[in-house]
């Protein structure tokens, strides 16, 4: 009777698992819609690109196929790889528009280093916003991963030297040897806009490898639980703007609306 009864609890399970998983799909292809809506309304180039991509990479496959007979596979498979060209295109699109849009908010680096570095095979990224801020809100985020430890700063660099000095001395003295790289977040010389942070981020040299990334990880993450925290520190809640996702794009769809009016 037991067993039965857990059969029962583990079937439903799996089947309010299997609805909440196609709710969020839904969810998303939503989403991905309506952004898609906003974009090309205000980007005109966005649908010759993408049309462009699908039925030159089309065309293309189509002539390499006659040259061994098989052109109707191949122009099948030249119009998936272009339609995976095109939602790059959209999604590259979509994202350099959105941060020109928010590149003046505090903690939009932050928002922008969490949702644009991910994990993947042989990368290993941890992001910490906000570790350190300013009165005039000028604010440091702190990376760790395959260069080593990276320190992100927006606002003014002359009042975030001081800071920044002391991050570096107590990350050297709490794990010595780890490379330390500091970005400065601008348009300046010697600096990188926000939607470059990745690309930069990326070709710097790989010091470790993945496993090596969350043992170091794990040295550098006991700074916070130590005493002695740094001046500067914020007492009070990152900008809500730079917390998570969902309130960034509500407050693009918002802009996007008022310029479509």
């Amino acid at each position: 009777m037991a067993q039965g009864q857990d059969k029962a609890a583990l079937k439903a399970a799996k089947k309010e698992e299997r609805v909440a998983k196609r709710a969020k799909r839904k969810e998303t292809r939503g989403q991905m819609w309506q952004a898609f809506q906003m974009q090309r309304k205000q980007d005109k180039a966005l649908i010759p690109l993408m049309l462009l991509s699908i039925l030159g990479m089309g065309l293309l496959f189509f002539l390499i196929g006659l040259l061994f007979n098989g052109q109707w596979f191949m122009l099948i498979l030249g119009l998936g790889v272009g339609f995976l060209i095109a939602m790059i295109i959209f999604t590259r699109r979509l994202e350099r528009d959105m941060y020109k849009r928010v590149e003046d908010q505090p903690g939009v680096a932050g928002w922008a280093l969490d949702n644009q570095l991910k994990n993947s095979v042989g990368m290993a990224w941890k992001v910490e916003q906000g570790i350190a801020m300013t009165r005039q809100q000028d604010i440091i985020h702190r990376v760790i991963g395959n260069p080593g430890v990276v320190f992100v700063a927006e606002g003014n660099k002359n009042r975030l030297k001081p800071t920044m000095t002391q991050l570096k001395r107590r990350v050297d003295k709490l794990a010595g040897g780890v490379p330390i790289y500091e970005v400065y977040v601008g348009d300046g010389e010697d600096e990188v806009s926000v939607g470059k942070l990745r690309n930069h981020l990326i070709r710097l040299p790989r010091n470790y490898n993945k496993n090596e990334v969350y043992a170091v990880a794990r040295k550098i993450e006991a700074m916070d639980a130590t005493p002695g925290q740094v001046a500067g520190m914020p007492k009070g809640p990152m900008p809500r703007q730079a917390q998570n996702m969902a309130g960034m794009n509500r407050r693009m769809r918002r802009a996007q609306e008022r310029k479509g009016k």
